[in-house]
């Protein structure tokens, strides 16, 4: 199991950075290695974001020192989608299946945790993303099916999509992981705008469903300091809470989108004038 640590970066710091240094500090790429576990260690709400990717024998999820606990959901909730093939996921004495675009919450405390893949030459790909807990809720599979759905946006402003709200308070409990899935229509290319920030959480967004050649225009930064990252499939984003979030794809993509912090209130955001942006 592979582990990076990445440090939490101010924004006037980040406002100095070229593009080298700025994928550095808030790109991952390689989540999905076959037959790995590949982890980032944020110091932004302590958030862990990696992928897991079964390709013969099952794998564990190994304590992580920066965690300092003898177990990883000792102290810990985690959420794992699955962007591959059919996969399964056991915890403790529990195990669950999930189809693509399934998501899993495994509470504190749910015991050690390990993934495997239904066909090898399909890999599940099971994208992880975790927070601190402070009280152990019920683990629970949620089917794309099964998440409250939103459409929103439309075609004429290139924004037409559907939010899944899998790990949300109207579908179930969290200590404070609150995680989805955006898929845009064909023909729409914006996410996020006009744009918010939040200082009361941070952020990690996953963009997939991607062709070789597509690639999404990631904006962040301060609203009157803006920067970009190029992001290709299945790589992701940290994004901290001073920063903006949003982006336009040269196709339709799907974005798995995570908070973490002290609101789980999906709507309490701080909305950015189109005026104030530069």
């Amino acid at each position: 199991m592979h582990v990076e640590v990445r440090q939490a970066i101010d924004p006037q710091a980040a406002a100095g950075y070229g593009t080298d240094r700025l994928r550095a500090e808030f790109l991952i790429q390689s989540l999905f290695v076959p037959g790995e576990i590949r982890l980032t260690y944020s110091q932004y709400d302590r958030m862990v974001v990696g992928g897991a990717t079964p390709a013969g024998a099952a794998l564990k999820l190994e304590p992580v020192k920066q965690a300092g606990t003898p177990s990883f959901l000792d102290r810990r909730e985690l959420v794992a989608v699955n962007i591959g093939g059919k996969g399964t996921i056991s915890a403790g004495n529990d195990s669950f299946t999930l189809d693509h675009r399934d998501m899993l919450y495994l509470g504190m405390g749910a015991g050690e945790v390990f993934f495997a893949s239904a066909d090898a030459a399909n890999p599940a790909k099971f994208y992880l993303l975790s927070a601190p807990a402070h009280h152990s809720y019920p683990s629970r599979l949620v089917r794309i099916g099964e998440a409250n759905r939103l459409d929103l946006g439309a075609q004429a402003t290139s924004n037409e999509r559907s939010i899944y709200q899998f790990i949300h308070p109207d579908v179930l409990q969290t200590c404070q992981l609150v995680v989805g899935m955006t898929v845009l229509a064909p023909g729409s290319v914006w996410n996020t705008m006009p744009c918010h920030v939040h200082d009361r959480r941070s952020e990690a967004y996953l963009y997939f469903a991607l062709g070789e050649d597509a690639r999404v225009v990631h904006l962040m930064g301060e609203p009157n300091e803006t920067r970009h990252l190029i992001v290709k499939n299945e790589e992701a984003i940290l994004s901290p809470g001073w920063s903006i979030h949003s982006g336009a794809g040269t196709s339709n993509y799907t974005f798995i989108w995570a908070m973490a912090g002290d609101n789980v209130d999906y709507k309490d955001v701080d909305m950015v004038a189109m005026g104030d942006l530069r």
